[in-house]
């Protein structure tokens, strides 16, 4: 693709979230959203395959179905109350058709269905624009508008997703897919507690953030899009596949890591507001999330891939090695931020 272009489009994606960030007028919020789902297609349907137009196809429909509902209720808000933004007066189907078209944005299930199947249709660092970025402008709707969410179809919504994401990441053997099921599940982590402490949804959304990109970066750096090109790395790059199991456990919520932090924060506010069930179910798919993770660790780090012996041990010195200076800093703080806890979450 052109330079030029590409300036273009990865300009546009970057300014469509900051717009919808940065307006309280729904109409300039929908406007940023349509700005990063427009600026995205072209990324997606670039590689010349079925798959990858498929890809952007399945996206492209889900989101612009979404976009549409948003515009309706904008519409409709605005001949009802003749405001641009949502009040406590907004009709209450209103609202619950926004909240499930920013599901759909988000991909919470039961609308995920098209997340994992775009991530897997698309190039891994274009699937981490998708897992990361692409998420911030829903959420943003989301946090201005907390207050006026239905708790009920939020918690649905939310407890439905951390499920979706414990159970369809455990038979899948695409790292993509596994990424994409942890997008959908970490999303449920977030919206079950917007309701009560909106926060620790941005908290959660950072960390996640700061998560992810590493793990897309050791996947990069490898080119590994199946558990069995995973289980060569040992041979190839043996310090960034030390980093990628440290950043799957903490992906995962394991207590030393960082990953911890959000769950534990999360499970606390929920306790504190009577959401017992809630919690305890989510904890329990917490622990198969972290069966996947620690599954893929285990193809990585503790199985040799059948070779001959002239193969096990590849000469470091004569490869080109590819410096890569942002991933040893975000592992450390996708790892070792545990003890700011106390200054991060309040």
């Amino acid at each position: 693709m052109n330079p030029i272009t590409l300036i273009i489009i990865y300009f546009t994606i970057l300014m469509g979230p900051v717009i919808t960030m940065s307006s309280s007028n729904l109409l300039l919020m929908w406007v940023g959203l349509e700005m990063s789902l427009l600026a995205i297609i072209p990324l997606l349907a670039n590689k010349k395959s079925p798959r990858s137009t498929e890809a952007a196809t399945k996206y492209f429909l889900t989101q612009a179905t979404a976009s549409m509902i948003i515009l309706l209720v904008i519409i409709l808000n605005y001949k009802q109350s003749g405001m641009w933004t949502l009040q406590q007066q907004t009709n209450n189907m209103l609202l619950n058709m926004m909240l499930i078209s920013l599901a759909m944005k988000l991909g919470l299930a039961p609308f995920h269905y098209w997340l994992p199947e775009v991530t897997q249709g698309i190039p891994l660092h274009i699937g981490l624009i998708l897992l990361t970025w692409q998420k911030i402008a829903p959420l943003s709707i989301l946090y201005q508008f907390y207050q006026l969410l239905n708790p009920t179809i939020t918690t649905i919504l939310a407890i439905s997703s951390v499920f979706v994401g414990a159970w369809g990441g455990l038979n899948q053997t695409q790292t993509r897919k596994i990424m994409a099921y942890s997008s959908i599940a970490h999303m449920g982590w977030m919206t079950a507690i917007l309701p009560y402490n909106p926060n620790l949804t941005l908290l959660n959304l950072t960390i996640y953030i700061l998560l992810t990109v590493p793990m897309f970066i050791t996947l990069m750096t490898n080119s590994a899009t199946t558990i069995n090109t995973l289980s060569l790395a040992w041979n190839k790059t043996p310090m960034i596949l030390t980093m990628a199991s440290i950043i799957l456990l903490s992906l995962g919520g394991l207590p030393p890591l960082t990953g911890f932090l959000p769950k534990w924060a999360i499970i606390s506010e929920l306790l504190k507001n009577n959401c017992s069930t809630l919690s305890t179910l989510m904890a329990i798919m917490a622990l198969l999330s972290l069966f996947f993770y620690t599954r893929l660790i285990y193809s990585m780090s503790l199985t040799m891939f059948p070779t001959n012996n002239n193969s096990k041990m590849i000469s470091h010195h004569h490869q080109n090695p590819k410096h890569n200076f942002i991933l040893p800093t975000l592992t450390v703080l996708s790892t070792l931020t545990l003890p700011l806890s106390s200054q991060l979450i309040t």
